[in-house]
């Protein structure tokens, strides 16, 4: 049980981190391009996303110790669904119907090629 568990904290850790590397784009003001490298380099949502991301591959290098390969990878999807359902919360984005069958379908598929059923 412990794997996938760690696979959990591992889709949402990379879902949280790609929320923060959004946020850190919005740092990307600026009159030049050199301006604008130095703006997103101060920004600290820049840093939370890469430690995020980095510390979900960790778990995922681990997870693949203990797991098979075809088993971690399509359950790594589920980092779309929390991304989907962070995009709604923190940006306002719309859930829409399609959205919603495009997750569904992201489930069903992860579990069944991953075998976990």
């Amino acid at each position: 049980m412990l794997p996938y568990s760690l696979i959990f904290l591992m889709t949402v850790m990379g879902a949280v981190a790609s929320m923060f590397l959004k946020q850190a784009s919005g740092s990307l003001k600026g009159g030049s391009a050199a301006e604008s490298v130095l703006n997103l380099l101060k920004a600290p949502d820049l840093y939370v996303g890469g430690i995020l991301y980095l510390l979900a591959s960790f778990l995922n290098i681990y997870v693949l110790r203990i797991l098979d390969y075809s088993s971690v990878l399509p359950l790594s999807a589920f980092t779309y669904v929390w991304t989907m359902f962070l995009a709604r919360l923190r940006f306002g984005e719309k859930l829409t119907g399609r959205k919603a069958a495009g997750v569904f379908l992201v489930i069903i598929g992860a579990v069944l090629v991953s075998g976990v059923y």
